[in-house]
């Protein structure tokens, strides 16, 4: 056989070539773990602040739709901000991030206010409590009622 390859040489190639077959159990082992679900946000949680950056843009917005009106791109707003607060001096940057710093002190004061908030713990727990233990109370009452009932009927 010229250029042919001898059952033998089939027999090794097609080996290395075939895929294992693995298990059930194997299969699922190999997987990565399903990712878990991401916890609900609070709604009463306050934001975080603007930083310096964010609260220029604001003002620089404002300003960009005025000279430029039939702009609908917002990447070229970003854009042209971005190139605008790279030029700015420290000096020019200043007011912008003592506003900055303003909005972060208000901030961390409500998000005090809201941690001890959580902390206490809400009021409808203590309402659900109660009725829970109402709940059972009635059930319990069930109970001492069919006894009662069977002893009146004698």
């Amino acid at each position: 056989m010229k250029g042919g390859r001898s059952k033998a040489e089939t027999k090794r190639t097609d080996a290395k070539l075939s895929v294992k077959k693995r298990g059930a159990g194997a299969e699922k082992a190999g997987k990565k773990p399903a990712k878990k679900a991401k916890a609900t946000k609070d709604p009463n949680k306050p934001k975080r602040p603007a930083s310096a950056f964010f609260v220029f843009m604001e003002e620089f917005r404002k300003q960009y739709k005025e000279k430029h009106p039939n702009n609908k791109s917002v990447a070229a707003v970003g854009k042209a901000g971005g190139d605008k607060w790279k030029s700015l001096s420290e000096a020019d940057k200043a007011p912008y991030v003592a506003r900055a710093e303003k909005r972060k002190t208000e901030y961390n004061k409500n998000l005090e206010a809201y941690n001890k908030k959580i902390a206490e713990g809400p009021a409808d727990d203590e309402e659900s409590d109660k009725s829970r233990s109402e709940v059972n109370d009635d059930e319990e009452d069930e109970e001492e009622g069919s006894g009662e009932e069977e002893e009146d009927d004698d």
